[in-house]
This record gives structure tokens, C-alpha cells and sequence, in this order.
């Protein structure tokens, strides 16, 4: 008898409509109902921290002129100072048009939350979906557990997690041939590319799992074309191509019609400083070493070291994970493509410069997709709060709100103890030898090509 997932799908998306409006909740409490003459609410700076619902999405309300209604990039331009003006923000373009969308009928900052909300809640919802269809009742851990309600509108990230789980599960549903699937999701990867970067990883993973051929599911099909070698360099150099073209595709324009404002959102990240905002490794272990001070400040030292080291880092670690997974397909006969990109995505985690909280959001499904023992996940999950609830404490604590000491704590339990695990998920993950995404008797009927 064939276990269906459409009841746990459908109460995940239940409990997740429940979870996201406590989000919601939380996050309003920052808002309203006094404005000044910006739409500012007033008592925003002296509750945002202290009373732990700060949101980006209320934070640039103004100076990045989303006030003004300015459509992002075409007009914009980066400061000798590293200011963003006239329109440009911080994130790749889609995000940005999404940050547009949300203040079109907006007039201050919590009618921005409001509607931003209501524009990126789908996709939260659509996740729940997708991720009760590939594995059941593990999809509860993306929509009942804290960070949702911590980060599901801190940030516009909801999508392109979306767009994550969407070319997984394209991928599992064996509803076409393999190469068509690569394709699709080679598409939604680059379109979650261009809303935020992460999804790069599993275009990678992905191309080794077209080049090797899927799993023995996928080779065992009477194409000719598919099964004249060992690997389909074709069809790997067509999901490379395909998640490049839509890259291209949609920051083009943006390119031509506003370069100067594009460029300018590309060197602002790469100017930032793993500074007291960044909950990085490289703040609270490298800078203390270095500095030989207190404080937050950070020194031109530390910020050259830092900027060498986290991509070198980075780019080793990818390395090692896809090497480690090329392995296991010489050994298994099967690349670990989901897998694989849960290892590089812990080590981008752990050794960016920035690892801002709502980042939880992108490894959560990765941890239902994927066996990972349920106290590790709990474990990871506890740290997550302790730097979720901690880390804004800790702002309030230095301008002089709360306490210093317990929102030190809080802080640093949870940026070292969320490195710690990180570092044990990017071995699990390496090593996990059963993904638990879409088995053939939970896909949708279609034919097998």
C-alpha cells in the first residue's frame, strides 16, 4: 500500500499559515502606531533591540528611498563612504524588486511589513507544501519550529528558499527525463540566485548529479542518447547553461538601464566589514586576537585579513564537500547532489564574514531532506535561539537598554555553539547516505522517461 503525503503537506501548510503569523505578530510589535514625517515609527529605535522584533524590512523603510516608491538600482550609486543612494539596495535584483512591490501601497513602515508580508508569505506556505510532499511529517520542522517565527520576515528570504525546495523536488518527481529536470531546476536555482546567492551551491551539485546521471531510477530508461556513455556531458553543460542564462536573463537589464546603481549593490557587500552586526566566527574569535581591545570596532587589519581568509576558506570547503561527494559516487554509484550542497552550505555559513540570523531559514530544509539525528537538529535549533533572542539583547545591552552580561551570554553560546554544529553538519551531511526526499511511492503519478 503507497503512503500518501498529501495529509502531512497539507498540515504542514496549515501549521505553517499559524507559525507565520506569529512572525507576523512579532515582528508588528515594532510598528506603529505614531509616525514621523518619513513614516518612521517613532519608537522604533527604542524598542526594535531591546524588545527583540527588529525586521530589515521595517529597518529600510527609508535610506534606500523605498519611501519614495523608487524602482531599485536604475538611479542608484554607492557613496566614497560606502553609503548606498538613490534607489540601489544591498541584495541581488529581485530582491530588490520584491522590496519595491511591498511599498507600492505602502505609506510608512508598518503598512511596508504589513504588505511585504502578505507578499512573501506564499512562498513560506509554498515550502511547507513542498517539503511535506518530499518528506512527510519531517516538514513540520520548517513550519512549527522557532525560526520561522524569528526570521520568516526579518528579511526577504521566504522566496528563495522557495526556489531552493522547488528545484528539489522538480528533481524528484522523475515526471520527465532527467535532463528536462535538470533543466527546470537549473532555472529556479539561477532565478534564486538572482534574489539571493546561496542557491549557486546546488546549481553546482546539481551539474555533477546530471554529469553522473541521477540514481539508478534515472538509468533505468531505453534513451539511447542517455545511456551511450558513463556520463551526459551534454546534459550537464545544459543545466550549467540554462541556470547562467537565467542569471544573465534577469540582471541584464538592470545592467544596461541602471549599471552605475546594479554595480554598486555587489561592492557594497563586498565592502562590508565582519563588524558587531555580522554574529560571525571571525568577530567574536579573530577580532578579540587581533584587536587587543574592547568594543566593536573593527580595524583595517582585521577587515583586509577577513576579507582573505573567508573566501579562500569558503571556496576550500566547497572544494573538499564536492570532492568528498565524488567519492561517494564512485563508491555508491550515486552523486549526492542535496547532500553535498547541505556540506558547502554549512561551510559558507560558518566562514562568511556575515552570518546574519535569518540564514537558519536556508539550511532548515536541508535538515528535513536530509537523515540527520533529531537531537543534532535540536541542538541546532536551541544555539539558533540563543543567537535569534541574543544577539539584539546585546545591541540593546551597548546602548545602555539591558544588561550586558546575559545578553553576552546569550550571544556568544549561540555564535559558538552554532559553529561548533556547523562544523559536526558539514561531516553529517557528507556523509549521509540516505536522502529522504520524494522516494518513488511519494511523487506525484506521472511517467517515468
Amino acid at each position: 500500500m503507497r503512503t500518501s503525503t498529501r495529509t502531512p503537506a497539507l498540515v504542514a501548510v496549515l501549521l505553517c499559515a499559524v507559525t507565520l503569523v506569529l512572525g507576523y505578530l512579532n515582528k508588528a510589535r515594532c510598528a506603529g502606531p505614531l509616525f514621523d514625517e518619513l513614516g518612521r515609527t517613532v519608537r522604533f529605535e527604542s524598542v526594535k533591540d531591546a524588545d527583540v522584533c527588529y525586521s530589515d524590512i521595517q529597518q529600510l523603510w527609508i535610506g534606500r528611498d523605498i519611501n519614495l516608491h523608487r524602482f531599485p538600482f536604475l538611479d542608484g550609486d554607492i557613496t566614497a563612504a560606502g553609503h548606498l543612494v538613490g534607489g540601489t539596495v544591498e541584495y541581488p535584483v529581485l530582491s530588490g524588486v520584491l522590496m519595491w512591490l511591498g511599498a507600492v501601497p505602502a505609506h510608512n513602515d508598518a503598512e511596508f511589513l504589513f504588505w511585504s508580508v502578505l507578499l512573501l508569505a506564499p512562498f513560506g506556505l509554498l515550502t511547507a507544501w513542498l517539503l511535506g510532499r518530499l518528506a512527510g511529517w519531517a516538514a513540520l520542522l520548517w513550519s512549527v519550529t522557532p525560526p520561522l517565527v524569528l526570521y520568516a520576515f526579518l528579511n526577504w528570504d521566504l522566496p528563495v528558499v522557495a526556489t531552493t525546495v522547488g528545484a528539489i523536488a522538480i528533481v524528484a518527481t522523475r515526471r520527465w527525463s532527467l535532463r528536462t529536470r535538470g533543466v527546470i531546476a537549473a532555472v529556479l536555482l539561477g532565478i534564486g540566485f538572482c534574489l539571493k546567492l546561496y542557491p549557486g551551491i546546488f546549481l553546482l551539485t546539481l551539474v555533477a548529479y546530471i554529469l553522473t546521471r541521477g540514481d539508478h531510477t534515472d538509468r533505468d530508461t531505453t534513451d539511447r542518447d542517455t545511456t551511450a556513455t558513463r556520463f551526459d556531458v551534454k546534459g550537464a553543460v545544459a543545466v550549467a547553461a540554462a541556470g547562467a542564462a537565467t542569471v544573465v536573463a534577469v540582471n541584464l537589464p538592470f545592467a544596461l538601464l541602471g549599471y552605475t546603481g546594479w554595480r554598486a549593490s555587489f561592492e557594497f557587500q563586498s565592502n562590508r566589514a565582519a563588524d558587531s552586526t555580522s554574529n560571525s566566527i571571525w568577530f567574536w574569535g579573530l577580532r578579540p586576537l587581533l584587536g587587543g581591545y574592547e568594543g566593536t570596532d573593527v580595524t583595517p587589519a582585521y577587515n583586509g585579513l577577513v576579507a582573505l581568509l573567508s573566501p579562500l576558506l569558503i571556496c576550500g570547503s566547497f572544494a573538499v564537500a564536492l570532492v568528498i561527494g565524488w567519492r561517494r559516487y564512485r563508491r555508491e554509484g550515486t552523486y549526492p547532489w542535496i547532500a553535498i550542497g547541505g556540506s558547502m552550505l554549512c561551510g559558507f555559513l560558518l566562514l562568511h564574514k556575515v552570518h546574519s540570523p535569518q540564514y537558519t531559514l536556508w539550511l532548515l530544509p536541508l535538515l528535513v531532506l536530509v537523515r540527520i539525528r533529531w537531537s543534532l537538529v535540536a541542538a541546532y535549533l536551541v544555539a539558533d535561539v540563543a543567537i535569534g533572542i541574543g544577539v539584539f539583547l546585546w545591541f540593546a545591552a551597548t546602548g545602555g537598554q539591558r544588561d550586558m552580561t546575559t545578553a553576552l551570554l546569550l550571544t556568544q553560546a549561540g555564535v559558538w555553539g552554532r559553529a561548533i554544529l556547523l562544523v559536526v553538519l558539514f561531516v553529517v551531511f557528507a556523509r549521509a547516505h540516505r536522502c529522504e526526499c520524494a522516494p518513488p511511492h511519494r511523487i506525484p503519478k506521472g511517467p517515468v522517461r
